[in-house]
């Protein structure tokens, strides 16, 4: 942290459950000159990588449909989110990390992926940032049923789509998933299914 119109007064942590989220006490010099005292929470998750698998043969996208507990306190009345496979890196590099996510979650075994990107997703709170990949896949490459980790709770359920019904569900609002509408946005614009 170099910013020299910034000066960190104090840290607090507010709470180590799942993860952690710390209060930063600190002054920021304005672009007029002055001073003043910020007070600003943070929560620290992790970084995670994301995938977007695509089969330009079939016109297809593997995503996946599981709950997601803040959706559902926040209006979504199932609370379940179809999104793009994803998970945080835990020590790995993004490469190894999409790698394993891929097959825990979808079953599919890829060997190579390419990165797009990488987005903080939610400045304004999170400390997060997430690292996009995009892999062709095939069905010779299904290893496993996927679904996630049991250990970690995970209920996923693996949806292969036509990549044209994935656009027409993010312009209806079916899928709503940040991380997913970029992908899907990606591939539509880079034509990554010939589009």
């Amino acid at each position: 942290m170099t910013n020299p119109r910034v000066n960190m007064a104090s840290e607090e942590v507010l709470s180590n459950n799942w993860y952690t989220l710390r209060k930063y006490t600190f002054d920021y010099q304005r672009a007029d000159g002055s001073w003043e005292r910020q007070a600003r929470e943070a929560y620290d998750r992790g970084n995670g990588a994301v995938i977007l698998l695509y089969n330009k043969e079939k016109q297809t996208v593997v995503l996946t449909r599981q709950f997601r507990l803040p959706t559902y306190t926040n209006g979504n009345d199932t609370g379940m989110m179809i999104e793009a496979c994803a998970g945080l890196l835990d020590k790995d590099n993004p490469e190894a990390c999409i790698k394993r996510e891929t097959e825990e979650e979808t079953g599919y075994k890829v060997s190579s992926v390419k990165k797009i990107f990488e987005a903080y997703m939610s400045p304004g709170s999170v400390t997060e940032i997430l690292y996009f990949f995009v892999a062709a896949y095939s069905d010779d490459m299904k290893v496993s049923n996927g679904g996630g980790c049991a250990t970690e709770q995970e209920n996923i359920e693996v949806i292969e789509i036509p990549f044209t019904k994935a656009i027409q569900m993010v312009a209806s609002g079916e899928i709503n998933d940040a991380k997913t509408i970029m992908l899907i946005q990606y591939a539509q614009i880079n034509g990554l299914l010939g589009q």
